[in-house]
């Protein structure tokens, strides 16, 4: 697929999957949904309902046990690999970094990228400011699995390669989930900046991370039980999202 002419609807038509190890297990049971191009869809419930799986499954980790996903209307399966690698970028909770410079690991995400291109990246990420506050900058090397910077640090650079390597669409898995106030604030500000304009599936536990989704979709059992913006979904009184919403802020108090 062409990286320009593609818009980025995502659909999953009847997917049901069942991980190879675990052939017990139905995970996804009747899958459906539908992202429209530019549309912000989140889906969250509770562990194990299969939320996760829906990303490993578009980056094509596991082919489907049935149905079927498309991009723009193409089965994933006759999307060369290299063509989804460009088309879809992710941020995950643990993001993967790699023991060479900042730099590189930035750069990762488009390898004829500038240094201006890099840099630019970074201040959408808000991270080069703290980058250009080592003794080195953006040639620091970070160590195993990014082990020089903080939970925070590490998003925001993961952040500024997803940038770089501009998808048109972006996956994003419990990607604040393990962060304090302070930085969490800081990526959820940098990810923002990186949904602007891109067909976005956001996997979420803390509700309270995708209230300005466009669609909030319930996951329950591998299917989605419920569906809709954050406001009209608490203002139904029986909807599963208002019991996961109270239960959550109940929590906090």
């Amino acid at each position: 697929m062409d990286h320009e002419s593609t818009k980025g609807k995502v659909q999953f038509k009847n997917v049901y999957f069942k991980y190879p190890c675990r052939e017990d297990v139905t995970v996804l049971n009747g899958f459906d949904l539908t992202i429209e191009p530019g549309q912000v869809v989140a889906l969250v419930g509770p562990s194990g309902s299969g939320k996760s799986t829906t990303t490993a499954l578009l980056e094509r980790f596991y082919e489907t046990t049935s149905g079927e996903i498309l991009i723009d209307g193409v089965n994933l399966k006759d999307i060369d690999p290299h063509s989804l690698h460009e088309l879809v970028g992710t941020v995950s909770q643990e993001p993967i970094l790699f023991a060479t410079s900042i730099l590189e690991n930035i750069r990762y995400g488009k390898p004829d990228a500038t240094i201006e291109e890099v840099k630019e990246a970074a201040r959408l990420a808000n991270a080069h400011y703290f980058i250009e506050g080592f003794p080195d900058g953006y040639e620091t090397v970070l160590g195993e699995r990014g082990a020089l910077l903080s939970g925070g640090q590490k998003q925001r650079v993961a952040i500024a390669r997803a940038i770089l390597s501009d998808p048109k669409i972006l996956l994003l898995d419990e990607a604040t989930s393990s962060l304090d106030n302070r930085s969490e604030k800081l990526v959820q500000n940098a990810l923002n900046t990186l949904m602007k304009g891109r067909t976005t599936l956001i996997i979420a536990h803390r509700l309270t991370t995708v209230e300005s989704a466009d669609v909030i979709c319930v996951v329950s059992d591998g299917k989605i039980i419920e569906r809709g913006a954050h406001k009209s979904l608490l203002e139904q009184k029986d909807s599963h999202y208002r019991a996961l919403f109270r239960r959550q802020n109940s929590r906090r108090v």
